[in-house]
């Protein structure tokens, strides 16, 4: 066998041991990047749509609250829902805008300590610390679930669903319907919570790659 076909049955041998798993190994993070940017698609259509119904709820609160004011100082009359009712909008709006301050970075944060170790380092803390909140939130979805079911056995003392106005007797409304904002807000704070952990994975193992971006984040200094 002369020197050259030595050397084109060593390449062969390379290639069969090295190619495949490099391959695999590509396909893998390939695959992982797709989901990545379906969940980033996902979480800033429905984050988009829960930012526009928290303003609407925020903005009826407010509403609400001015009326109430009205009746009890000016006319000497407090109506009995106005009170439950900002609550209810209340509970709704933080649910909905939770998880898109989660996911901009929103929330109180000590990151001085991880300035004191190596990027990488700080990197892996940040992981950890994102797995530990998953972990959190996924019992609290577990319990803001259990309180949805026990909030069907009462009802409201003075919001009711106005079906007079239709011809039928008005009923209470139940406070699970309340309740609900809390699996909804963790529900979705647990979406954006994989996404980010997602991309902590390639700020470890790539950090010079790209990744995709919320289009609707504010752009400020730290971006």
């Amino acid at each position: 066998m002369t020197e050259a076909e030595k050397f084109q049955s060593l390449s062969y041998h390379l290639t069969d041991l090295q190619g495949p798993d490099h391959g695999s190994s590509n396909k893998e993070i390939d695959t992982m990047m797709f989901l990545l940017k379906s969940l980033v698609l996902l979480n800033t259509f429905i984050l988009r749509i829960g930012r526009h119904l928290a303003w609407i709820a925020i903005g009826l609160m407010v509403v609400i609250i001015l009326v109430q004011v009205l009746f009890r100082y000016g006319l000497n009359s407090a109506l009995p829902w106005p009170d439950e009712a900002a609550r209810f909008l209340m509970l709704w709006m933080t649910g909905l805008i939770a998880p898109s301050a989660y996911r901009w970075g929103g929330f109180v944060s000590i990151e001085m300590l991880l300035r004191m170790f190596h990027p990488r380092a700080g990197a892996f803390i940040s992981l950890l610390l994102l797995m530990i909140s998953l972990m959190v939130l996924v019992i609290g979805l577990q319990f803001g679930w259990k309180h949805v079911n026990s909030g069907w056995l009462f009802a409201s003392s003075s919001l009711k669903w106005p079906l007079h106005l239709i011809g039928m007797q008005a009923t209470p409304i139940k406070l699970a319907w309340m309740y609900l904002s809390l699996p909804v807000g963790l529900g979705l704070m647990t979406l954006v919570n994989v996404e980010l952990i997602i991309k902590q994975f390639y700020k470890i193992w790539d950090p010079e790659r790209e990744l995709p971006r919320d289009p609707d984040q504010p752009v400020s200094e730290d971006n």
